[in-house]
């Protein structure tokens, strides 16, 4: 980072959003800078933008041990925590300070650009970092309301803030993002010292304003179970603008770094202990979807490891939890998968390839791909040899069956998240052309006004993030593919036939070797449509959106889940009791239920401590207890 970050930095400390705020002409007492002419916008703005790429303490705590779980993006591997509805607050006390300090940046970049034109000091484009620090605050504070829920609208401007419920945030973002918009000149020109202070965009306006115009579709989606008719105006209006994010020159993303700093791998790479391996979910969505076959897709080294497709795995009872509505439970697939949609190769490594460059080995770690299953009574059983194999671990309490099962409880056994999402060497997405797709797909399927048909917009989601993969050559089979996954989705747009009740499947005993064949049962999403739909365009919708966001917006995949229901994210498996998820039990782990989910991380005691008439006011407005289980304002499900 530039040292004038260190400098403005100390021009402001961070504070917590309750906290009464001074203008910052009282609290510049800082030989560095010494009044606001002299600290420009844009570093104020560019500290908003950097921070919130999380450094790698905070992104442990908030972006891995929160988000990913509760967006089924990875294996929730800490313990499971959040994903078992429980609670870690020194987790969420780091992300609500830090956040809370980017949005008292960025709220500063206005101050001081407003109060330079008002003194006659302003440059030709600070009016237009204004606008650019609006749009950013408006993300900012989706992203801590869609965190935690209730929050301050007037933070950081010289008086103790008053929070607001979630629909006066997302009123009030979204009506910042039109008006930023509606005042962005983009005949202003900048000079190299400014475009080098926004690592996004370097200050090219016409695609911030096409990035606004993206996120004001999402934040007004994001209502669309609630307030249908404000959702409605509001993407529709932003439709109107023809101006929106729609390819990858226009992506919002940052470079990450190497380093251990807010630029470096929101991944990790340097916690060696922290796998990262594929969720239960995305691997049920990716297998069998799209009639790419594994064959086509892997050198000659593999070909003997790949099963065929009516192939279950081997079936293991005793050591792998069975309480749990995962279609795959009790199973260990002893192969590659006979179809699985391509991403999922590029995303996640295969287990035992430790010589592939992209395998995520550091340091000699994940590369044991052995694991001994026990017995009742602590005997070894059998010794699992999970090269060129391809398993999730349901997430859940296993109860005995964890320490039964060393094959999946090894990182180095499970596919994990590749080296090419841990290393620095990426640029962080947190807007991507697909999403505006999937989302025009999504208004078009509710009958709104788009610009493109429901069929159209799909395909062409699909089509952006098989480009951002890699992944385009097998686009023309896959999107005509009627090939169901494990959940009964298929890709193609006009084959919305439902599949059968089951499927019939052979496996083997895992122990005694003896071979069988099963019905096994597409699981049912008691969310969407009580269950009775799996095929229907918008689970199509929801499971491509799914796909493309991953790794990089599991916050995204999250709140989708929680607005819709969909894709399928299975519960927790329930060998033993989870205390913080009481009404999940050993009679109901078949059904879906709002309960069995996360729905929000509570507030830190850090807040409830410093001010707790701000705290009682905050959950007063949430409709609910500070609890995880407690739905937000726009969630339905």
């Amino acid at each position: 980072m530039k040292s004038i970050l260190t400098k403005s930095s100390l021009v402001l400390a961070a504070t917590m959003m309750m906290a009464s705020c001074k203008k910052f002409d009282e609290k510049n007492n800082n030989p560095f800078a010494a009044n606001g002419d002299q600290v420009q916008t844009e570093y104020f703005i560019n500290n908003a933008i950097i921070g919130a790429q999380q450094d790698p303490g905070l992104s442990e705590r908030m972006f891995i041990l929160y988000w990913v779980p509760a967006g089924h993006a990875l294996q929730d591997e800490d313990g499971e925590t959040f994903s078992q509805g429980s609670f870690v607050d020194d987790w969420a006390s780091a992300y609500y300070g830090q956040s809370s300090q980017w949005q008292n940046n960025v709220t500063t970049a206005i101050q001081i650009g407003n109060d330079q034109i008002a003194k006659g000091t302003s440059k030709p484009y600070t009016k237009n970092l204004i606008q650019v620090a609006r749009i950013w605050r408006a993300y900012l504070m989706s992203e801590f309301a869609d965190t935690f829920g209730p929050m301050p609208i007037d933070a950081f401007q010289g008086t103790n803030p008053e929070f607001k419920d979630v629909k006066a945030v997302y009123y009030y973002a979204l009506d910042e993002l039109k008006d930023a918009v509606s005042k962005l000149d983009l005949t202003v020109t900048n000079p190299d010292q400014v475009r080098r202070e926004d690592p996004a965009y370097g200050y090219d306006y016409a695609k911030w304003r096409k990035y606004a115009n993206s996120m004001r579709m999402r934040l007004a989606m994001r209502l669309s179970e609630v307030d249908g008719s404000k959702a409605k105006a509001e993407f529709e209006a932003a439709v109107a603008t023809n101006d929106y994010i729609t390819s990858a020159a226009d992506m919002f993303s940052v470079q990450e770094s190497r380093g251990w700093d807010p630029l470096a791998s929101v991944f990790r790479r340097e916690s060696s202990w922290m796998g990262l391996p594929i969720s239960t979910t995305y691997n049920n969505l990716v297998v069998g979807l799209g009639s790419i076959t594994s064959a086509s897709q892997l050198s000659a080294g593999y070909q003997s490891a790949i099963k065929p497709a009516d192939w279950l795995g081997q079936r293991y009872t005793d050591q792998f939890a069975v309480k749990t509505n995962d279609p795959m439970a009790g199973y260990w697939l002893n192969g590659l998968p006979f179809s699985i949609d391509p991403r999922a190769y590029k995303v996640f490594s295969i287990p035992g390839d430790i010589t592939n460059p992209t395998y995520p080995g550091i340091g000699g770690s994940y590369t044991t791909s052995q694991g001994q299953l026990k017995n009742a009574a602590g005997a070894v059983v059998k010794t699992l040899d999970a090269k060129y194999t391809w398993n999730a671990k349901v997430d859940g309490n296993w109860g005995e069956k964890a320490s039964r099962n060393q094959a999946i409880t090894t990182n180095g056994c499970k596919p994990l998240l590749n080296l090419t999402y841990r290393s620095g060497a990426n640029r962080r997405v947190f807007f991507g052309p697909w999403e505006t797709y999937f989302l025009l797909a999504e208004a078009a399927e509710r009958n709104w006004s788009t610009s493109i048909g429901a069929k159209d917009a799909y395909e062409t989601g699909i089509a952006k993030s098989f480009e951002y993969f890699g992944t385009s050559a097998n686009l023309a089979a896959y999107v005509a593919s009627t090939d169901y996954n494990r959940v009964g989705t298929s890709v193609s747009w006009d084959h919305t036939t439902e599949p059968s009740a089951t499927r019939t499947m052979n496996y083997e005993d895992g122990i005694t070797g003896a071979k069988g064949t099963v019905d096994v049962a597409y699981p049912k999403n008691n969310f969407y449509k009580s269950g009775s739909v799996r095929n229907d365009h918008m689970t199509k919708i929801m499971t491509q959106k799914y796909l493309a966001q991953l790794p990089w917006l599991p916050l995204e995949t999250w709140s989708d889940h929680r607005r819709t229901g969909l894709p399928f994210f299975e519960n927790p498996a329930v060998e033993d009791v989870m205390p913080d998820l009481p009404a999940l039990n050993s009679g109901n782990y078949m059904t879906s239920n709002i309960q069995f989910q996360p729905q929000r991380v509570r507030y830190p005691s850090s807040f409830r401590n410093s001010s707790v008439q701000s705290y009682n006011n905050a959950v007063s407005l949430l409709g609910g207890t500070d609890a995880v289980l407690t739905p937000l304002w726009w969630a339905k499900h």
